[in-house]
């Protein structure tokens, strides 16, 4: 009963996960979570029984960082990653870093996520940038940003290597926790296009099905020796 109700524990945890990524499936920049999973035993029951039940456990939850499809919009302002790298944008509390490129241009001209966040942009003389909403903006491929033809400034991008430097903060956006800076990156930037979540929808939805079987049956079994417990109490008092 012990293991069964371990197994119930960890499976509506990844039950939870898994309802977070498909919730998520259509979230631009999303990145999946998954999980690794161990089986634990006491240190007295596997000197007593060296082939004891282990309990399943979710010993911790892992970012697929796979890239995911580019789509195109034809919207100047949406941007799109094609190799490894983050946008930096400024947080509440120090930089964050996104595939999410779904931009617009704020009030003050600066280019901005769609929660307010400002993305970060190089200039030769470390000013903000102003562009002109209503003017064509033309970002390369290297990220350089020109406006009536000249160059206004160019698109800061990192790589993040290491995953156990990087927590996610929301549902696009990740935290570098390392004391040395990430590298700078030069990824191919798309503009026009946005990068789809990589939450593999039908596997996910088939992965669902399955953990609410799973967890049906250990609850059965639970049901069960529950039942076999009170029927060898009835067997001691009629003894």
């Amino acid at each position: 009963m012990t293991t069964a109700a371990s197994g119930m524990r960890a499976r509506m945890e990844s039950l939870e996960m898994l309802a977070n990524n498909v919730a998520n499936s259509g979230t631009i920049g999303f990145k999946a979570d998954r999980e690794f999973y161990s089986v634990y035993a006491s240190e007295e029951a596997l000197a007593n029984a060296p082939d004891a039940a282990r309990s399943p456990l979710i010993e911790k939850h892992w970012t697929d960082f796979a890239q995911g499809n580019l789509l195109s919009t034809g919207n100047p302002l949406d941007l799109g990653i094609n190799g490894p790298g983050y946008f930096v944008v400024d947080g509440p509390s120090g930089p964050l870093y996104t595939r999410n490129g779904n931009f617009r241009i704020g009030t003050d001209g600066q280019i901005q996520t769609q929660d307010g966040a400002r993305l970060r942009v190089r200039t030769t003389d470390n000013r903000p940038i102003r562009l002109d909403p209503v003017r064509p903006i033309d970002i390369g491929v290297d990220g350089t940003i020109k406006q009536d033809g000249n160059p206004i400034g160019k698109i800061e991008t990192f790589a993040l290597e290491g995953n156990a430097a990087i927590s996610k903060r929301g549902s696009t956006y990740f935290e570098w926790r390392d004391t040395a800076p990430p590298k700078v990156a030069a990824p191919e930037i798309r503009q026009g296009s946005v990068e789809s979540s990589n939450v593999p929808v039908a596997e996910s939805a088939v992965k669902l099905v399955t953990v609410m079987r799973q967890f049906e049956m250990l609850q059965r079994a639970m049901t069960i020796g529950g039942e076999m417990n009170r029927r060898l109490d009835d067997v001691a008092k009629v003894s």
